[in-house]
């Protein structure tokens, strides 16, 4: 940890909530980054450090080698696939330089509509107070702007809540005959039982307009090492994408943890379980508070409605952090209804989510 030179908690909250990152060297409890706390295990860091001499003096591969190590991983033939140093490179790629006009749910991921310059991003409001997508209008609303790229985060950001397989079906197919990409946002999927059956990354054959985006450090805990892909079926799409990145846009750690990540399945498997097991656990939890309006989580993290007699977003997570050294996400920053008052609240391990229920009980009853 780094010596601390903030005069005042309130002054470190002040701080700490204009960073994006570098959590782990303040030491508190973050409940607000999402990512799983069960992996990778021990072996895959020894492993790691085992070579670490090689990772550091030598190149790295470059992209063409690294689309053959994801597509290992996830059964696609390289040519479909684009890596990416994190997903956040490649939405910058798509909404600055790709798209002419990008159409996204909103409240969502900011990256899309903050990589967009300002006229080239439409909007289009989640059903409220459910959250939920009707991709029917929002097929209509696709059109109707002439949009060339539509985004769907699934499950979605900061909502938890996931979109049917056989609704972004029927939405590729409305959005197909316009020549409008649709591209699915993944990185929180591994989170859903039997995942598999949710995902259009095995229909892509079917789906000629359709893109998977998916950032690793979230189901497999890894946001340091920074990789996420996209893979899709429109070769034109997939080089255009692939001519945004550059030579060595990896480094020799997140390549080496493709290349031992697939003896280590069974472990990823049983992590995203256990994270499951915790989140419903939290999710019971945290509806057992008068007055919150708690939604169900498909993610590893809970979206909360504050009661109406309780203070607002940005107080409720001052308050957690200054009091209780636990830091959470308010939607002050989301374009939705009523921002400041809801809470994203991250998924921990058991413990650490008991003492989060504690603390929010005890700042909402001050």
């Amino acid at each position: 940890m780094e010596h601390e030179t903030f005069s005042s908690r309130a002054d470190k909250f002040k701080y700490i909530s204009s960073q994006h990152g570098g959590y782990y060297r303040h030491g508190f409890i973050d409940h607000a980054y999402l990512y799983n706390l069960y992996f990778p295990p021990e072996a895959l860091f020894s492993r790691l450090k085992d070579s670490i001499h090689d990772l550091v003096l030598n190149y790295p591969v470059a992209q063409h080698a690294l689309a053959e190590l994801v597509g290992t991983i996830i059964n696609q033939n390289a040519k479909r696939i684009v890596v990416g140093n994190g997903a956040a490179e490649l939405i910058k790629i798509v909404s600055g330089q790709v798209a002419r006009k990008l159409i996204i749910p909103v409240p969502s991921f900011n990256e899309y509509a903050n990589a967009a310059p300002v006229d080239s991003i439409v909007e289009f409001p989640l059903d409220f107070p459910s959250f939920h997508l009707d991709v029917d209008k929002f097929a209509a609303e696709a059109i109707r702007v002439g949009a060339d790229v539509a985004v769907v985060v699934t499950p979605n950001n900061p909502t938890s809540i996931a979109v049917p397989r056989a609704d972004l079906q029927r939405l590729a197919r409305k959005l197909e005959p316009q020549g409008c990409i649709l591209i699915i946002d993944e990185s929180f999927l591994d989170f859903i039982e039997d995942s598999d059956e949710w995902s259009l990354e095995g229909t892509l054959d079917n789906h000629a307009n359709v893109a998977i985006f998916k950032s690793m450090s979230k189901a497999y805990g890894i946001c340091g090492l920074r990789i996420g892909y996209m893979v899709t079926a429109n070769d034109d799409f997939a080089e255009a994408v692939r001519k945004g990145v550059h030579i060595w846009n990896l480094n020799g750690f997140a390549e080496e943890f493709l290349r031992i990540l697939p003896e280590y399945y069974q472990e990823f498997k049983a992590s995203c379980s256990r994270v499951r097991e915790d989140r419903d656990n939290m999710y019971k939890m945290l509806g057992t508070i008068p007055g919150m309006t708690v939604h169900k989580p498909d993610a590893n993290f809970i979206f909360c409605r504050l009661p109406e007699n309780a203070a607002n977003g940005p107080d409720i997570a001052r308050r957690l952090f200054i009091d209780h050294n636990i830091l959470v996400k308010d939607s002050v920053g989301k374009t939705q209804p009523d921002g400041d008052r809801y809470l994203r609240i991250a998924c921990r391990t058991e413990p650490e989510n008991r003492e989060l229920f504690r603390a929010l009980s005890e700042v909402l009853n001050e």
